[in-house]
């Protein structure tokens, strides 16, 4: 009999099919390529590109200044921590947003905005994808905002992805984990592309605008005077050389007229306060006890050293 009742009993329904995890793709992410690797990285590139740019604008060599990994870290701060907070605080309000929604919509309602989300989604990666290309073939036509193909290749990825787990999860048929991990790698690898293709473009705007305003307050103190054991010959406008009259100082020479710029790697990198893009002289001298420099507010060039 109870064989009987158990034959009779309607077959169990098979087990809903669950969209495949994501964790075993974020270990081999965090394996191979942790986020606060990227991080750091775009914060060097930042740098490197921001002191390349501001020097260059001065006529320098970036190889000249010697600075070390530790000075673009620290120049990084000039510019793209501002951005990085942007986005930070953006991604902070989707996800309160998402925890609202879920919490106020009952399952039909969900299911329905999620439905209506699958295909902005997907025009909005279009449209992101777009603006990339666009940016490669005719980068001219971003001139004013160079940073937008690359911000625009990011986010392009990020809307396909979210599409994508969007179907499957409506499907509810799971990809195979070799599928899915390579489509979270391929997604954390064209994000990254992204982003230092937009901190390229931006760093090199940060970098010339530091400049200008550097130019713009050569004239305002402090003022640099450099002392010299030996004559060092600068011949710049504005820079003027007085030696010094009594013959048992350290530094037999006096120079008014610079201003500091920069000082690392060993080397000084000094500018005349008279500076001009169109014709100006830059200055690069090694840190050595030869060299001592003063900072004033008003350097008088007629006073004996």
């Amino acid at each position: 009999m109870a064989n009987r009742l158990r034959s009779l009993r309607p077959p169990a329904p098979p087990a809903e099919a669950k969209p495949e995890s994501p964790s075993k793709a974020l270990r081999v992410l965090g394996s191979v390529l942790a986020p606060t690797t990227v991080l750091t990285g775009l914060l060097f590139f930042f740098g490197r590109q921001h002191a390349n740019w501001l020097l260059d604008y001065f006529g320098v060599p970036l190889s000249t200044t010697g600075l070390t990994a530790q000075d673009y870290l620290v120049r990084s701060a000039d510019g793209l921590f501002g951005p990085i907070a942007v986005v930070l605080a953006a991604v902070l309000t989707l996800l309160w947003l998402y925890r609202f929604l879920r919490a106020r919509l009952g399952d039909a309602a969900w299911q329905r905005l999620l439905r209506l989300a699958t295909p902005v989604a997907v025009v909005c990666g279009l449209a992101g994808f777009a603006v990339a290309a666009v940016g490669v073939v005719r980068p001219e036509a971003f001139a004013s905002s160079y940073s937008v193909p690359g911000a625009g290749l990011s986010l392009g990825v990020l809307f396909l992805v979210s599409a994508s787990r969007l179907l499957a999860a409506r499907a509810r048929r799971p990809l195979p984990a070799a599928v899915a991990t390579a489509e979270w790698l391929a997604a954390f690898a064209l994000v990254s592309v992204g982003l230092f293709w937009a901190v390229a473009d931006y760093s090199a705007s940060v970098g010339v605008g530091r400049a200008i305003q550097i130019e713009a307050a050569l004239a305002g103190p402090p003022e640099t005077v450099l002392y010299s054991a030996k004559s060092l010959n600068l011949t710049a406008p504005g820079v003027r050389e007085t030696p010094c009259r009594d013959p048992d100082t350290a530094y037999h020479y006096r120079y008014t007229g610079l201003k500091l710029i920069l000082q690392s790697g060993g080397q000084y990198f000094l500018l005349p306060v008279q500076w001009h893009k169109a014709d100006g002289t830059a200055v690069v001298l090694p840190r050595t006890d030869a060299l001592r420099l003063e900072f004033t507010p008003a350097a008088d060039p007629d006073a004996p050293c």
